[in-house]
Parts: C-alpha cells; structure tokens; sequence
C-alpha cells in the first residue's frame, strides 16, 4: 500500500504522455486489423494470405526497427540533461542507419521467396500470399524513417503529432483498401495485393507528416538542427547498436515466434490460419497499449537517468508495470467474456468461431503476462539495459515455449490450440523473468540513494 502511494504522483505525468502514444500503437495496429476486416470479406483465403504474406516481411522489419530503439535511450537521456544538439545528432544518426540497412533488407526479403513457395501451404493462399509480399517490402524506408522520426519526438515530449500521424494514416488506408482490394471509383480490384498497396502508401503518410512537423518546429523554435553535421558518426552509429541490437534480437524473437506459429498453423488447413490471424490480431490490438505504456516509461525513465534522479527512474518504471499490468487485466476479462462478439468483427463464417474461440481463451490466459512483460522491457531500456529482455524473450519463447507449443500441436494433436498454449507458456515465463530484472535494478537504484545520503 505505501508503494502503491509513492506510484501516486507519478500517474499523472505518465498517462500524459502515455495515452497520445497508446493512440500512436493502436493506429499502427490498426492498419493490419484494417487489412484484414477489409480482405476478410473476400474469403478466408484471402486472410489466410495477408498474414502468411506479411509474416516474412514483418520478421526482417522488425529487427531493423529494434535496432532503431536505442535512440530511446539516448535521446531522452540527452533530452533530460537538456542537450539538444546530442538529440538532432542522433537523429540523424538514426536516418542514416536506416538508409544502409533498407537495402541489405530488401534483398533478404526476395530471397525468402523459395522458402515461401515450398513450405507446405495451400496452393490457392500462395498466389495471393506472394503479391501482398511483393507489395509490402517496399514499405520499409518509409517505415524506418517513421521510425526514426518518431523516437526523436516522442523523446522530447511531442507525442501529439505522432498520435495524429497514426490516426490520419488509418483513414488513408481505409480510403486506398476500399479502393484497390475491390475495385470502386474506376480503380482496379487487386484484392490482397491492393491491401499491400495501401499499407505501403500509408506508411509513406506517416513518415511525411513527421518529417514535416519536425521541419515546421525546428523553423518556429530553432534548436540547431539545421546546421547539425550530416555525415556519419560512426562512434555514435556504433553506441546506438550497441544499444539497439539486444532490442532488435529481441522483438525478432518475440515477433518471430508468433511469425513461426503463423508458419506452423499455415501447415494445418486455412481455417485453423484465418482463425489464428484474427486472434492475433486482436491479442495485438489488446497489445498495443501497454507496448504504449512502455514507450512512456522508457522516456520517464530515460529522463530521469539524465537528471541523475534515480528515485524519479524507480517510481516511473513501477508506475508502468502497474499500468500496463492493469489494462491487460481488463483486457483478459473482455475476451473471455464476449469471445463470438470479437470473432464477429473480422468473420462471419462460423466454421472459424469453432477454431477462433478456444484460442480467444488462451489470448485472454496470457493477457495479464503479457502487460508485465512489454512494460518491464521498456523499463529496463530506459536505465539502457536492453540485453536482458533479449535474452529472456530467447530462452522464454524459443526455447520453452514453441518447442512446447508444437509438441502439443502435432505430437498431441492439440492443432492451433497446441500452439498458442506453448506461446503462452512462454509469455509468461518472459514476465517474470522481467520483472525479476526491474526489481534488482530498482534496488541497486535503491542502494545508490542510500549511499549518496550517507555523504
């Protein structure tokens, strides 16, 4: 209770930055539950092929945008000890390395294609599969300089337009599904493929409007950005991976596993991978907002280890975790409440609530978990430590549980469910484990207070 007190104060300040990033995930997951809701009323097929499709473009930019978050760290600690020029100098750093990864990227994506075309899957998902894929790659750029720019503002508090970047670019990728998947306003019906068009375009709008707010802010409030060298820096490259390629092994292993899952699934029939990419997508959705809450925190944080304030970075890791933790709570009540309520909004094929409810069950088990985890992970890269969360998500989901989800799927014949009850085992096992690491590094925080008291 008296911990509960000290999180108090710390509410406030959290939640307000929180909440316009929370709206920031949601939009960014919106444009995937769009993608599917909108190519759902073509067949189950079509699902099926949007999310086999993306899976193998999603890995690879996934880690490119982990390698891109230690700039959280940097830039909010520079931010807090008010040292703009180092924040325009990461920045800049930050587009730099997503120019040179995006076409080592877009060559390894190409090359996956056998691996696409002979995993087993059926053949009348593959054609369409292939063409969103094709689509999809070329959406990397824009996706990393949105990026980029985005961990640059939200860094320093300006949260507002990146909320509004996401919003705006949902509604301009409804307007280009309605489009292009069927075809109206004399535009041709490409289907799957067109959902890849218009999420590509998207993720276009959203780089765009960041680039131009920060031209615009840096025009009405110079802080040197215009006159910041250009070149590359090869020191603060190097400290930027250092600190982002933990972060980026570690949402390639979360992402991953969930990506290989698909795989798996897309091996059982289409109904079993429709059913899978609609709980995911809503276990994604539910997602977003603690991954939200983490940004938050690792900005909290972040700042506060600039201003040497070591209380100040305990209190707002804390304040995450219970934030995080308690929407998820919420979040596990609803879906075991209203299961065919949810399924209902991407289907009406009841052959796919058959499938979908049991694992809406197994979403709603891990939920809780799953809010202590991605919050405890943002925490910890806010005082800079991205190893740990890495190798938790290593061990938690590679090692536990995939190994144990396809052992129930296919030695025990528990199918789809097998799956996500492994994923969950693992879910769980990377909260605590993440927990554990927080607590020990408040209490060296602790300790720091103590000592500095003393003298």
């Amino acid at each position: 209770m008296q911990r509960l007190k000290q999180l108090l104060p710390e509410i406030r300040p959290m939640t307000a930055l929180a909440i316009p990033v929370v709206m920031a995930e949601l939009g960014w997951m919106g444009m995937t539950v769009v993608d599917t809701m909108m190519v759902g009323r073509l067949s189950a097929e079509a699902i099926g092929a949007v999310s086999y499709g993306a899976l193998f473009v999603n890995v690879f930019s996934f880690f490119c945008l982990g390698l891109l978050l230690g700039l959280d760290t940097l830039i909010s600690q520079a931010f807090g000890a008010r040292n703009l020029d180092r924040c325009n100098h990461c920045l800049i750093q930050g587009v730099w390395i997503a120019l040179l990864v995006t076409p080592i990227v877009t060559l390894l994506v190409f090359a996956t294609l056998p691996i696409v075309r002979n995993w087993g899957v059926e053949p009348r998902l593959l054609a369409d599969s292939i063409a969103y894929l094709k689509t999809l790659v070329w959406s990397i750029l824009p996706l990393l300089l949105y990026v980029v720019f985005r961990r640059y503002l939200q860094s320093m508090n300006h949260v507002g337009i990146v909320m509004f970047a996401l919003i705006s670019a949902n509604l301009v990728n409804v307007l280009v599904n309605w489009l292009l998947i069927f075809g109206n306003w004399g535009f041709p019906a490409m289907g799957v493929e067109g959902a890849g068009w218009a999420t590509c375009l998207s993720r276009v709008y959203m780089f765009a409007v960041l680039f131009a707010f920060v031209i615009y802010k840096e025009r009405a409030k110079p802080t040197g950005l215009f006159h910041a060298a250009r070149g590359i820096d090869i020191p603060v490259v190097r400290a930027l991976l250092v600190l982002g390629l933990p972060v980026a092994l570690q949402l390639t292993a979360e992402y991953g596993v969930f990506a290989m899952a698909t795989a798996l699934i897309a091996r059982i029939d289409t109904l079993s991978l429709a059913a899978h990419q609609i709980v995911l997508n809503v276990a994604s959705v539910c997602f977003m907002v603690p991954l939200g809450v983490s940004s938050a925190g690792a900005v909290r944080v972040g700042q506060a280890v600039g201003r040497k304030d070591a209380h100040g970075a305990t209190l707002s890791g804390w304040t995450a975790i219970a934030l995080g933790a308690a929407f998820m709570l919420c979040s596990s009540i609803t879906l075991f409440v209203v299961p065919d309520f949810v399924l209902r909004l991407f289907t009406t094929d009841r052959s796919i609530f058959a499938i979908g409810v049991p694992l809406l069950y197994l979403a709603a088990a891990f939920q809780f978990f799953d809010g202590v985890q991605v919050t405890a992970g943002g925490v910890l890269r806010g005082i800079g430590d991205t190893r740990t969360p890495m190798n938790a998500n290593l061990i938690g989901h590679w090692l536990l549980g995939l190994p144990v989800g396809a052992l129930l799927c296919f030695w025990l014949g528990w199918r789809s469910v097998g799956i996500w009850a492994g994923l969950s085992i693992g879910l769980i096992f990377v909260s605590v484990l993440l927990l554990f690491a927080w607590r020990k590094a408040t209490q060296r925080m602790d300790a720091v207070i103590e000592a500095a008291s003393h003298h």
